[in-house]
């Protein structure tokens, strides 16, 4: 799964349509996708679009800790995590979450990160964290008593999300917190707000064609927006939320190069872009001269009873 993983977002070259909901490419909003689930099939029969074994996965988790490690770590101290706490990281992806806890949580907690591929977070693999594989769409939960069970950028990508979320819920102990953070980029879907000349166009033209992309593998692209209701139905009280939405960044840059970078052949071979403004696009990226901007990613926190 992602970075915790999986993009936030999506760029590249068509139009797509929106559903009665605000989903793009006519997607129901229960139907499937993951930030960092390496070999999932989605409904169009493909892989999972941003692999985790990919060269390019790597600089996107990299750049994901930049932008949205701040806002985590913020909630985690809001919540109380600390010394002797049991956490599930769901779809670790990378290892910054991963090793954050482990620090906060000491030799006496533990952490046990999961995802469809481990081949980024193996190497945090020493006490007190447990690297496991696993699918949380699909499999019972690694274990029950935990204190928090955090994902980030996971869910959107799940097939069966309501399976995982009842998964979640059912490993945390009475009194555990659960935290989600999704993107919404139905809610926000230009990787150029400010559209003022043909770079920006250029830019906003490919981000919808990586959300089509996106949508073809059953990415819901308004889940984000949905999780405080969907916590509290669930069963949880003191239920909050907020989003962050970074405008501009070295960190947006350097995720949105490597992201076209993964997932270029996968635009050609739809005939959403050519070769061609892919290389104008990554020029116009490189050049640093664009405001580019990322999905805003929702917080829901809440408590189970």
């Amino acid at each position: 799964m992602t970075h915790s993983d999986g993009h936030p977002d999506g760029h590249s070259g068509a139009d797509t349509d929106r559903d009665k909901d605000g989903n793009e490419g006519g997607r129901d909003s229960g139907q499937p996708e993951s930030r960092g689930e390496g070999r999932r099939e989605g409904p169009g029969g493909g892989r999972y679009l941003l692999e985790n074994r990919q060269t390019e996965a790597g600089e996107r988790f990299d750049a994901f800790a930049t932008l949205f490690d701040p806002t985590t770590f913020r909630h985690f101290e809001g919540l109380g995590v600390g010394p002797g706490w049991r956490c599930w990281e769901v779809g670790a992806g990378g290892t910054s979450v991963v090793s954050w806890l482990a620090e906060r949580v000491g030799p006496t907690g533990t952490v046990v990160a999961t995802d469809i591929d481990t081949s980024l977070v193996a190497k945090a693999a020493r006490p007190p964290v447990e690297v496991r594989v696993h699918d949380v769409g699909a499999e019972e939960p690694p274990g029950e008593g935990f204190d928090l069970v955090h994902a980030r950028l996971v869910l959107v990508h799940v097939p069966d999300r309501e399976r995982a979320l009842r998964s979640m819920i059912k490993a945390l102990r009475p009194g555990g917190r659960l935290l989600l953070e999704d993107a919404d980029p139905a809610l926000q879907p230009l990787l150029c707000p400010d559209e003022h000349g043909p770079a920006e166009e250029l830019a906003n033209r490919l981000r919808r064609g990586f959300r089509r992309l996106l949508a073809e593998r059953g990415a819901d692209l308004s889940y984000g927006r949905r999780l405080p209701r969907l916590l509290r139905e669930a069963g949880l009280r003191q239920v909050e939320a907020d989003a962050y939405f970074p405008v501009t960044s070295p960190a947006c840059t350097a995720l949105e190069s490597a992201t076209v970078r993964q997932i270029r052949t996968r635009l050609v071979t739809a005939g959403l872009a050519t070769d061609e403004e892919i290389d104008q696009h990554l020029a116009n990226v490189a050049s640093g001269t664009m405001d580019l901007t990322t999905a805003p990613m929702i917080s829901a926190w809440g408590t189970k009873p």
